[in-house]
């Protein structure tokens, strides 16, 4: 299982990297993977839209259960990821390599300190007992 070091974390097991400026990256955790199993199904219906922190952004969908997707800042959803759509992407591309070409979205941060709130990757190993 892995935890970049280069990664926040939220209790919901999404995952947040800075990517440039005020813009970062969004997905679920290797751990949340792991746990829904077979991704067939990934929904975001809010681009263009600016999200809560802690308020859902959309859905992910395994073959046995459909989970919320949680945004772990406040933000301006610019891009859902093509790759991972059921429009020509592969969902599943989550559960083979979920801090990289799995990633959900890219959002424009609102307030950059709200990172400081988030776990870092000892912290969302230890809270997952793994």
């Amino acid at each position: 299982m892995q935890f970049p070091d280069n990664c926040k974390y939220t209790k919901d097991h999404e995952w947040i990297r800075l990517e440039n400026g005020n813009t970062a990256v969004v997905g679920i955790t290797d751990f949340a993977q792991s746990e829904l199993g077979d991704i067939v199904f990934v929904e975001v219906d809010t681009v263009g839209e600016t999200v809560n922190a802690h308020s859902v952004f959309g859905t992910v969908e395994a073959v046995k259960i459909t989970s919320d997707l949680f945004m772990p800042v406040t933000g301006k959803i610019i891009e859902f990821n093509a790759g991972i759509s059921d429009n020509g992407g592969s969902p599943d591309l989550i559960n083979k390599d979920a801090y990289g070409e799995g990633w959900i979205i890219k959002v424009e941060l609102q307030n950059p300190a709200e990172l400081d709130d988030l776990m870092d990757a000892a912290a969302y190993k230890a809270f997952t007992g793994a």
